[in-house]
Parts: structure tokens; C-alpha cells; sequence
């Protein structure tokens, strides 16, 4: 029952979401009826729908060309979505303020325009004053009959303003009243700068705001989902950090561990993905490779052959495996059994003991569903607390049972560093951090931000990494 309520929440918040984004850049922007707000009811339509099926697919056992087909446009939208609703809340600020900028602009525009002559209207005050007498025919408005020229001329007694004052309320009376303020259906931006002076076909000012407005916040965020995107596509970077550690002994210093989290083999990022990660880690030589979870999303069946470049990882001291969130998702059980067949040792709450420490791992917390869940006991409970030890555990939130037992440095993952900024404030409010190194009594926490991406295959303000985490010996 929770379960529906929230799906029921999540889908009310994207319909308004959407209903809102489609208001702004098509609704404001484009007359009814007309090729472009066609188009962009559509999009508004199937675009949500492409990303409910890039959500759903995998879970609901879809074949995997389709969850592929889906993937790209589906999830790379939900970024989008994203973008162009923050840029947009941004522009409802600009707004008001470029509304009233043009108001300022037209209204001194008109006290130009009409001159020194203070009343005048399409010139007539200004051709009497000068001695032009106006034209009769001119001067006579719609529906009223043209006085015969062959009439006798009006008396020598009347006075000779008379006529020009009549001629001027009658012009009066003839020039039509400035128009309301246009719909945007109605507005015609390629009317000339001599009709909108005059205000005959003055293009309405809502529209123009609302394409500025809208032009500026689709580029804003179309170019930072580009960005983004680039910066997943081509491969995490590598970090170095030096972690002292006081057990540690002197002939372990200097010892280098290649951290690597969050790769999610998918629909999306596949082989050639995982080719450029383990490229990556060989290039910094380690002697020990350390991937703390979320190796996958999806089956070994689907999967499994993006994943063999994993057989290519070199390291003195082997490279190890912990499962994460999403391997629970996509049958743990089969993945550990395939990332052992490519030459990955899994510490399933296991311990080893290298050179001068214990490598221990533990299973993630998702594991529990499946009574494989973490268990410190299992993995750290008997060992010799002489010695040093570093904890792979792909949650952060295990911080606290580290701590307990004891554990000098844990490696995790899981954040992804925010991946979509402003994420990042809420990935604090879920974990004790977010990335980098932290003290939390004798242990130290290190949170890569992994080298892959969940979901839209984009990362802003977190970019991918794989992390050399060099331990230093205080006794060297």
C-alpha cells in the first residue's frame, strides 16, 4: 500500500512537472493550432512515457534489445527534464524584470514619438500649423458623406480655425483605438519597426518574453545535459590520496590500492565501458584492485559478456570484489559466481590478510531482503586488532559498525558523488559522506564517486573517478 501511494506521488509530481515545462516552451511560445505546438505536445506525451519504460523495463524482465532502445532517450530525458526545469525557475525570476525593462523602453518610445506638437495625430496638427491646409477628403471619417465641393463657401463671418479644429476632432474620431495586448497566437514577430512605433501591430510583449525567456533556459540546460554526458562517455579520471594508518607496518607503506566503484554495466554503458575502466587501472599499476559494488544493472545473461574485460585487470596482489545495492537487484548470487570465473576474488564477509593488513569485505546492505546481508562479526570478529585493517563495504552508512569493530579504513562507494547537481545535498542527507576522506573516531571513511552513472548516463558537478588510495606508515 506505501508502495503504491508513493508511485502515485512520483507520477502526480512528473505530470505536473511536465504540464509545467510544456506551458513555458510550448504553450507560451507557439499559436494553437500551429506545427510546433503539435510537436511539443507530443514530446510532452511520450517523452515521460520513454522514461517510465527506461525505469520499468529492466524489472519487469523486458528483452534487452528493448530496454536498450529505451535506455538512451528515456533516461537522458529525465536529465533533461531536469535541466530545463531548474533553468526555467531561474527565468521566472528574469522575467518580471525583462517585462518591465520593455515597458520602460516602449513607454519613452511613445513620449518620443510624439514630438513637440505634443497632440499630434499622423501629422494633421503638424501640416496646419505649418499652412498646409489639410485635405477635406482626408479628414472625413468612415460613414459620414463627403461634403459637395460645388457648395457655396462658408460664410465670410465664420472663423477661419473653425475648419482645422473641426478636421482635427474629426481625425480624432477616425483613428482607431491602440489594441489590447495580443495572445501569443496572435502576435506577428516579424512585424515592421514603423508599425510597432505606431502601435497598429504592436507584437505582444508576454510572447516575446516568454521565447527569450524559454530560449535562454533551453540552451542553459540542453548544453549542461551535454556536458555531462561527455563527461561519463569518455571514462573516469584518476585521483591519488595518501591514507596514513598507525598499524600500519613499515614494510607496507607506500602499498597502492585502485578503488573503483559504481562501473553499472548496463543497457547504456556496456563493454566498451568496461574496457576504458580497466585500461584505466592498469595505466596506474596498483598492487591491489578493490571494486566496492554496483558492478551491474541487469543479468549475467544480458550482461555477462560486457563484463569479461574485467579478466584483464593486473594487480601484485589480486583485485577484489564486494557486492552492491544493485547486484541484489540483478541476482547477486549468479554475479559473484561470474566475477570469480574473470579472476575477481569476492570477500562475501570474508577476511584475507595481505603483506601487513587484513582486507576484509562485507556484503551490502541490500543484501539482507536475501539473508546475505552484512555481517561484521563474520568478516572482522576474530582477528588480531594488532594489526591494521581496511574494509571494503559499498554503503558509507556502515561507517558505525567499522568503527566498532574496529576497522582502520573503509572503502565505499554507492553516492556517485551527488552524479546530478544540486543531488549532492540530498546524497548528504542519506550517508555520513558524500565523497572524499572523513575521520569518524580511529577509522577513516574514503567515498569514491565511482566511475559510472545510474539512470540518465550524465554526471554535473561530480565527475567520475577511480581513486589510487596510497597507505602510509607513521612508523616510515
Amino acid at each position: 500500500m506505501v508502495f503504491v501511494l508513493v508511485a502515485l506521488v512520483v507520477l502526480a509530481l512528473l505530470a505536473s512537472v511536465h504540464r509545467y515545462v510544456w506551458r513555458r516552451f510550448v504553450g507560451d511560445t507557439t499559436a494553437p493550432g500551429s506545427t510546433l505546438r503539435k510537436v511539443g505536445t507530443v514530446a510532452a506525451f511520450v517523452l515521460p512515457l520513454l522514461s517510465l519504460g527506461a525505469m520499468t523495463s529492466g524489472r519487469i524482465g523486458a528483452p534487452f534489445w528493448l530496454q536498450q532502445v529505451l535506455a538512451w532517450p528515456g533516461f537522458l530525458w529525465l536529465a533533461c527534464l531536469m535541466y530545463l526545469t531548474l533553468a526555467l525557475l531561474v527565468g521566472e525570476v528574469v522575467r518580471p524584470l525583462l517585462t518591465w525593462v520593455l515597458a520602460r523602453r516602449d513607454a519613452a518610445r511613445a513620449t518620443a514619438g510624439t514630438g513637440t506638437s505634443g497632440t499630434a495625430v499622423d501629422g494633421t496638427l503638424a501640416a496646419t500649423t505649418s499652412g498646409t491646409r489639410p485635405r477635406t477628403e482626408e479628414l472625413v471619417p468612415a460613414g459620414r458623406s463627403c461634403p459637395s465641393t460645388s457648395a457655396d463657401p462658408a460664410p465670410a463671418t465664420a472663423p477661419a480655425a473653425e475648419p482645422e479644429a473641426e478636421a482635427v476632432r474629426d481625425t480624432e474620431q477616425a483613428a482607431p483605438a491602440a489594441p489590447a495586448e495580443t495572445e501569443p497566437a496572435e502576435a506577428d514577430p516579424a512585424a515592421p519597426a514603423s508599425a510597432t512605433a505606431t502601435g497598429l501591430a504592436h507584437p505582444s510583449r508576454r510572447l516575446f518574453v516568454s521565447r527569450v525567456v524559454g530560449g535562454a533556459a533551453a540552451a542553459a540546460g540542453l548544453a549542461t545535459v551535454g556536458y555531462g554526458t561527455a563527461n561519463v562517455l569518455r571514462g573516469p579520471s584518476v585521483k591519488r590520496i595518501t591514507v596514513p594508518l598507525a598499524k600500519l607496518p613499515r614494510a607496507a607503506h607506500g602499498f597502492r590500492i585502485a578503488v573503483v566503484s559504481d562501473i553499472h554495466i548496463g543497457p547504456i554503458l556496456g563493454r566498451a565501458h568496461t574496457r576504458r575502466i580497466v585500461d584505466t587501472i592498469n595505466s596506474t599499476s596498483p598492487d591491489l584492485v578493490a571494486v566496492v559494488g554496483d558492478l551491474v544493472d541487469g543479468s549475467v545473461a544480458d550482461l555477462g559478456s560486457a563484463a569479461e574485460p574485467l579478466a584483464g585487470l593486473r594487480a601484485r596482489h589480486g583485485s577484489f570484489f564486494v557486492t552492491g545495492n544493485h547486484e541484489y537487484f540483478s541476482g547477486a548470487e549468479q554475479w559473484v559466481n561470474h566475477v570469480r570465473e574473470l579472476g575477481l576474488i569476492p570477500l562475501e564477509n570474508a577476511r584475507v590478510e595481505m603483506g601487513g593488513f587484513d582486507l576484509a569485505g562485507v556484503n551490502d546492505i541490500a543484501g539482507e531482503t536475501e539473508g546475505q546481508g552484512p555481517d561484521f562479526v563474520r568478516a572482522l570478529g576474530d582477528r588480531d586488532r594488532g594489526r591494521a585493517a581496511v574494509l571494503l563495504a559499498h554503503q558509507p552508512v556502515v561507517i558505525h559498525d567499522a568503527v566498532e569493530h574496529g576497522v582502520d579504513l573503509q572503502l565505499s562507494g554507492h553516492t556517485h558523488g551527488g552524479q546530478l547537481w544540486p543531488g549532492n545535498y540530498l546524497a548528504e542527507l542519506a550517508n555520513p559522506t558524500v565523497a572524499g576522506l572523513e575521520q569518524y573516531g580511529d577509522t577513516q571513511l574514503f567515498v569514491s564517486r565511482g566511475a559510472g552513472a545510474w539512470g540518465p548516463p550524465v554526471r554535473v558537478g561530480a565527475p567520475a573517478d577511480i581513486t589510487v588510495v596510497e597507505l602510509a606508515s607513521r612508523q616510515a
